[in-house]
């Protein structure tokens, strides 16, 4: 009776909506950000090469609640994030264990720098997807600059844009703010080190088993581990392997029309905006629209695939990056490993702060 119960609770949390409500021109702002660049390459048919710089304006997402210098500094910063992850991960593109070895480092640069900054979710997400994404395309010198400035050009019109957006929401009238850290620096490396292994072992995981979009199960990997707590890690794990099988679905249908660009970006408007309003309410059903949207934004590194088997495979690298994300949150929140480690690193840290200089 009691796990029927427990079973119960779980099913009820999964499929539970959440109360936070998210201001609809948030959700136009976003979807704007990522279709204009669509837009324009459908227009000038450059579609695939247009998507480096809807990647780009993903930043967006990381639009603070504060007034608007300060929303401009976070920004550019996260702008320049986008374009170190991208620049490191297509030099490193030409050799696999070099990349998977970059594709490490800058998920735990990335996680320690958002982490101890306490910046809000996505956090760190963003900037290993750009990062996988980029050691995943084709090593090619020759197109290594204009990709990096499709990536800056997508950051700056997302700036411009949130420049404008603040101006007619009042952000200057928000309270000023303080730029607070995270003092619990050791916590953060090993939580930066442990998730940045994952990742860069699942990418591993993934070219050993020739998977033919390794890319996604990095991917995965790290959505899941995003989770802040166990319990979390499982409901994002169910989320997004049932959200994207539904979302597949939805995909299907959409590539089965065989649309031009101009559909393609225009669905991938509808798909960002859907995102936004959803992504606060319940995760599971945000994935459902994630998937199509980000099928579309990688869809030139998959040109010679049919839609039927890159879907597939698509369902297929998800779910291998959310299981191996399930192991590396059981030794996290499930062991006291880590604990062990910082309190010992704490400890050391003690000691030798007593010493006499």
């Amino acid at each position: 009776m009691y796990l029927i119960k427990a079973l119960l609770i779980q099913l009820r949390d999964l499929f539970s909506w959440s109360d936070i409500k998210r201001p609809w021109h948030l959700a136009v702002l976003a979807a704007l950000c990522v279709g204009i660049p669509a837009l324009i390459g459908a227009a000038t048919d450059q579609f695939a090469i247009a998507t480096l710089s809807s990647l780009g304006t993903m930043v967006i997402l990381y639009l603070p609640k504060t007034r608007t210098a300060h929303r401009m500094v976070t920004l550019a910063m996260c702008s320049f994030g986008f374009m170190v992850c991208f620049t490191i991960g297509s030099l490193s593109s030409f050799n696999p264990y070099l990349a998977a070895l970059a594709l490490g480092l800058l998920s735990f640069g990335a996680i320690v720098i958002t982490r101890y900054y306490r910046l809000p979710p996505p956090g760190s997400f963003f900037f290993i997807l750009v990062s996988a994404l980029a050691i995943y395309l084709p090593f090619d010198l020759g197109k290594w600059a204009s990709n990096i400035g499709m990536v800056a050009l997508g950051g700056i019109l997302s700036c411009a844009l949130a420049f404008v957006y603040s101006l007619m929401t009042g952000a200057n009238d928000l309270p000023a703010t303080t730029v607070e850290t995270d003092p619990q620096v050791n916590a953060i490396i090993l939580e930066g080190a442990l998730v940045a292994f994952f990742i860069a072992f699942s990418y591993l995981f993934a070219l050993w088993l020739a998977l033919p979009n390794a890319l996604w199960v990095p991917i995965s990997c790290a959505a899941i581990l995003q989770g802040a707590t166990y319990r979390m890690i499982w409901h994002r794990n169910v989320h997004r392997i049932v959200g994207t099988a539904i979302g597949m679905g939805v995909a299907w249908c959409l590539f089965s029309l065989q649309p031009n660009y101009w559909v393609l970006a225009l669905s991938m408007i509808l798909f960002q905006f859907l995102v936004e309003l959803l992504i606060v309410k319940n995760y599971g059903a945000a994935v459902i629209f994630v998937t199509p949207l980000t099928v579309i934004m990688a869809e030139f590194t998959s040109a010679n695939m049919s839609t039927d088997v890159l879907l597939l495979h698509r369902l297929v690298d998800i779910s291998i990056g959310s299981i191996i994300g399930i192991v590396g949150g059981t030794i996290f929140h499930r062991t006291s490993l880590l604990k062990h480690i910082e309190s010992r690193m704490n400890a050391r840290s003690s000691l030798s702060g007593r010493r006499p200089s």
